[in-house]
């Protein structure tokens, strides 16, 4: 009965939950570029964490990461998400309990992904690279940032110097601080010193800044102008991966898992966000699991990268925890979703994924 009912719920319509008087009057949309599916629910890759020719000082990592019980290792890993959102949220995409969640696009790799997650649908003829180009569609941020309620309320922050032109930071008028970009106006103590020690810090790639940055101006931004609407994109785990160090992909999820719980304690600290601030946490697409050299890539042309998860907390959530029933969620209906958290009806996007209802009380 419990399988028949959570079945019904997703198939129920967006405008049953596109309401005013639920409790969220904050969204904050969080994504972890290419995180597997697999590390988050089981934790360390057994194949991978010892002496894989992937990891630098194996019997370390598997002090740190690895324990017979997958239940001991990812919480080692993700202890916020399974201390957490498993008690007071919902996580989706174990697709060992058949909970499935995948991306629409068939790109399977970021610039495609990211436009799915933020406007709602895939464009494979038009977004099929990570080139810097404008995006001609409008994303969920967008959208809002042009309705009264939540204009010069909305927020971007990402590692990769790509989002300014996913999001259209020209076209949509919302300040995207992102790559090696750096704070501007009425800066506080602690901006001006990011600014500094990123120009000192740069990492060890060109176009994605270390996401201690990212986190750090985000949480600034949080503190400063109250954003109701907030996005923020870590990137180390893909990179990490596509450079092969796994030992280095895993501690970046741990430490980005310490990242989203910052965020959280704060949001449950400030009046503004205490009870009103929902997060939906997602990627933009998987990685390949065999051979297990296929770990450091995604893309069309590796089997089931398009396999992904997602997680929400907040008030208006029931708490599902871990959820073992068989369902089918994607990418492209996150948008709508978190448009629904603020009771706003996000169909005039008429391409975009319906609300992930099981997600509302």
């Amino acid at each position: 009965m419990k399988e028949k009912l959570f079945i019904l719920l997703l198939i129920l319509p967006a405008s049953l939950f596109a309401q005013k008087g639920a409790s969220t009057e904050n969204i904050f949309i969080i994504t972890l570029d290419g995180l597997r599916w697999q590390e988050l629910f089981y934790g360390a890759d057994s194949l991978l964490v010892d002496d894989s020719g992937y990891v630098e000082e194996p019997e370390k990592l598997v002090g740190e990461f690895w324990h017979s019980d997958y239940k001991v290792r990812r919480e080692k890993l993700m202890p916020f998400f399974w201390n957490t959102i498993a008690r007071q949220g919902q996580l989706h995409g174990n697709r060992k309990y058949d909970s499935k969640v995948d991306c629409t696009n068939k790109m399977w790799f970021s610039y495609p992904g990211y436009n799915e997650i933020l406007c709602g649908f895939a464009d494979d003829e038009r977004i099929n690279s990570n080139d810097k180009k404008l995006n001609p569609n409008v994303t969920v941020l967008e959208y809002l940032n042009k309705r009264k309620e939540y204009a010069g309320k909305v927020s971007a922050f990402g590692s990769w110097d790509v989002f300014p032109f996913i999001i259209n930071e020209e076209r949509s008028g919302i300040p995207v601080n992102a790559g090696f970009e750096k704070a501007e106006k009425d800066l506080t103590e602690r901006e001006r010193f990011l600014n500094k020690i990123q120009d000192e810090i740069r990492g060890p790639w060109g176009g994605v800044r270390l996401d201690v940055f990212t986190h750090h101006y985000a949480m600034e931004d949080l503190k400063k102008n109250k954003p109701r609407v907030l996005y923020i994109a870590y990137g180390e785990t893909d990179d990490f991966a596509h450079d092969g160090e796994y030992d280095q992909y895993l501690r970046s999820a741990r430490q980005t898992d310490a990242y989203i719980q910052e965020l959280w304690d704060f949001a449950q600290s400030e009046e503004q966000y205490k009870g009103k601030t929902t997060f939906i946490i997602t990627t933009d697409h998987g990685r390949g699991t065999k051979p297990k050299e296929t770990w450091k890539h995604h893309g069309t042309s590796i089997h089931n990268a398009g396999q992904i998860w997602v997680a929400v907390i907040g008030p208006d959530t029931p708490a599902m925890g871990e959820v073992r029933q068989s369902g089918q969620y994607y990418l492209n209906q996150v948008a709508k979703t978190a448009a629904a958290f603020l009771g706003e009806d996000y169909s005039g996007q008429k391409q975009a994924g319906e609300v992930m209802s099981s997600m509302f009380k």
